[in-house]
């Protein structure tokens, strides 16, 4: 059953701004590529992630919403599309059919990490612990603080990283400092609102819920994971002054509190995000059923 129908014009005027917005979001990307050129920071989005710009600019209305008119377009061929007299709509239950393991999973870690006790005292050390006692580290930039300085702001704090995906990436001698052990079976219990990797996640989750994600959904998750990725980055051991961020210094009390603070707005922005990616799965898992 459809709650929303769009005429022609309506759905192709959507999607013209969904391209626009898309291509704005991705130009620097785009562009750099172009030129076989790459960005610490904002390339984060499109490597660690695996998805290119072409995922971002492709529209979708969403589950139970009409396309009018839209059964002789290129869309009417498009994976999990349902064709209905001239009309197309998202079909749902092929999804659901096709992706419903996948579906309960990315449910139960959205689930797990809403009803978590937010966490704000990692202070992004995580990126630090990436680079402990290591004499070669991921990103072509220099440290802040040095080799030296670097590994005694990990010895001066107690690591509390709670999202598997940035603790699989420490090194050998940071893993045994964290405060608990973390594994890909024990995510959805160790998730937490407050962590930036869990909330950047978001978009992946969004990505990968496919034509059930209205296109502005999905932007919205892009755009919070990359101004996430700026303070993580900002609050990382790096010096990318010469990139153009200046850097929160979490060794400081101030910068302790700069991050606490920005963590804090993204906490709260994405548990709008959350909510709604956990309406879209249990309508898609209601209306299978």
């Amino acid at each position: 059953m459809t709650g929303t129908a769009f005429s022609l014009a309506e759905w192709r005027a959507r999607e013209d701004e969904h391209h626009a917005r898309a291509d704005a979001l991705t130009a620097g990307r785009r562009a750099r590529a172009s030129r076989g050129q790459t960005h610490p920071v904002d390339d984060f989005l499109y490597t660690y992630y695996s998805y290119k710009p072409a995922i971002l600019r492709r529209w979708h209305p969403g589950a139970q919403v009409v396309l009018r008119g839209a059964a002789e377009t290129p869309r009417a061929q498009w994976r999990w599309y349902r064709i209905d007299g001239s009309d197309l709509v998202v079909d749902t239950a092929a999804f659901v059919a096709d992706k419903g393991l996948m579906l309960t999973g990315i449910g139960n870690i959205l689930r797990a990490t809403a009803d978590a006790r937010a966490q704000y005292g990692c202070f992004g050390l995580h990126e630090w612990a990436m680079v402990y006692r290591e004499a070669e580290h991921r990103h072509p930039v220099p440290l802040r603080l040095g080799r030296e300085g670097t590994d005694a702001v990990v010895d001066a704090h107690p690591l509390t990283c709670t999202h598997f995906d940035a603790y699989r990436f420490f090194t050998p001698d940071a893993v045994p400092l964290n405060r608990r052990e973390l594994s890909r079976a024990q995510q959805p219990a160790t998730e937490q609102p407050g962590c930036l990797h869990a909330n950047m996640d978001l978009y992946k989750w969004a990505v990968k819920l496919g034509p059930l994600v209205p296109g502005d959904v999905l932007l919205d998750c892009f755009e919070l994971a990359r101004d996430i990725r700026e303070l993580d980055m900002r609050a990382s051991p790096y010096d990318l002054v010469g990139w153009g961020y200046t850097p929160v210094p979490i060794e400081t009390p101030e910068g302790k509190a700069t991050y606490v603070a920005h963590q804090r707005e993204f906490t709260d922005r994405a548990a709008r995000l959350r909510a709604r990616l956990r309406e879209i799965i249990a309508a898609a898992q209601e209306g299978a059923a």
